[in-house]
């Protein structure tokens, strides 16, 4: 199969785990701001596209050159294979961005790139006049940075965070790629009890789930290059038979979500249902504060209101110190708490293990991370030879 040179684009923060996920699947990468780059093929698309957790989408490199004038621009983008990859009636969309460029009109970089496209495959298919663009969708970006232009082809469609059981949500929902990227940094393993205390539509305990149970997240949603004339169908179909043989059906999961709002409970309980996960977790309606547990090295994962709205602050505030009090006698369990709120320490009363800046889409947010002690270890099999 012919290789490509591809980008995993990400979240400000989180590209580093891209690129472990990545090197986990066995495809050598290297990370950037923003996103992993890494070479591979249709199958390499498709199994990214699968399997990542925490990355935005997978693009294919089209082109990547200097340009400081249009002409520049036009001819260096004609000169590219479209060919190569947009049959005769591509619905080829151009979207584009700027950054420190000497051409710095955005639309005039998208029209003047959709241009020469044009020109390139009406020349190649002996066409003139409009292309019917009528089949299907192959959107292209034009991205400039310091003069330096990268052209690339989307093969993702929606975002690879709309993992397709997400029915309903509530107000400010953490995405789940983003939700995943937390879980990552966190200790938990599929082994160990799972909570969180503010589920809202119950995205963390869903992830969770799919990661305990070894699921591609990818798994109930299709993607854009499927729908591409050029792409063999059973390259898909056997990478998902392949998703499906390595599940882990057997590991039985300790997940629990709550939350003060029963509605967001049901909300919670039909997501985990649609993805075929209600069985593994447990939802249910209660307050912060009413949480006890004789349970050992669990891990505690939240999302908790901001205070961002006007006269929200006293109230997230009292939460924090809730949070505190009911958390910080659970010696054994790690806690992960999110929030924009730097002050956070004070109010659940003890300073973070460690801080991670993370951004919750446009939001600036910290992970305080409490670490709680670590199991004892296994003893070594004795009498072992």
């Amino acid at each position: 199969m012919k290789k490509y040179k591809l980008i995993a684009t990400a979240a400000s923060g989180i590209e580093a785990l891209v690129g472990r996920e990545l090197r986990d699947m066995g495809i050598d990468c290297h990370v950037e701001n923003g996103k992993a780059i890494f070479y591979g093929d249709i199958e390499t698309i498709g199994r990214a596209n699968l399997w990542l957790r925490t990355a935005d989408r997978i693009k294919i490199v089209i082109g990547e050159f200097e340009a400081k004038t249009f002409e520049s621009l036009f001819d260096q983008v004609k000169e590219l294979p479209w060919e190569d990859f947009l049959p005769m009636d591509a619905n080829f969309p151009v979207s584009g961005k700027s950054i420190k460029s000497t051409l710095f009109s955005v639309s005039d970089c998208q029209a003047l790139t959709k241009k020469a496209i044009v020109n390139r495959l009406s020349d190649y298919y002996s066409r003139y006049g409009r292309l019917p663009e009528t089949g299907a969708q192959f959107p292209i970006e034009v991205a400039l940075l310091k003069d330096k232009v990268t052209l690339t082809l989307d093969t993702t469609g929606p975002s690879l965070f709309k993992r397709g059981y997400r029915l309903e949500k509530g107000g400010a929902p953490l995405k789940e790629n983003m939700a995943a990227a937390i879980i990552s940094l966190t200790t938990w393993r599929k082994d160990r009890p799972f909570y969180d205390p503010v589920c809202g539509s119950g995205t963390f305990c869903i992830e969770a789930a799919l990661i305990g149970r070894n699921m591609a997240p990818g798994f109930n949603r299709e993607f854009l290059f499927e729908t591409w004339p050029w792409v063999d169908e059973s390259v898909m179909e056997t990478l998902r038979a392949e998703a499906e043989a390595q599940v882990d059906y057997e590991t039985e999961l300790d997940i629990l979500g709550t939350d003060i709002d029963p509605k967001m409970i049901e909300i919670a309980k039909k997501n985990a249902e649609e993805i075929g996960l209600g069985e593994d977790i447990t939802f249910k309606q209660m307050q912060l504060r009413d949480f006890t547990t004789d349970k050992e090295y669990g891990v505690i994962v939240a999302n908790p209101p901001y205070g961002e709205r006007l006269g929200e602050e006293d109230a997230v505030r009292e939460l924090y110190k809730q949070m505190g009090d009911v958390y910080r006698p659970l010696k054994t369990w790690s806690k992960y708490i999110l929030t924009s709120d730097l002050q956070f320490e004070s109010f659940y009363g003890a300073k973070a293990t460690k801080k991670r800046k993370l951004y919750n889409g446009a939001l600036r947010t910290d992970l305080f991370q409490y670490w709680g002690t670590r199991p004892p270890r296994k003893p070594k099999n004795e009498g072992v030879n």
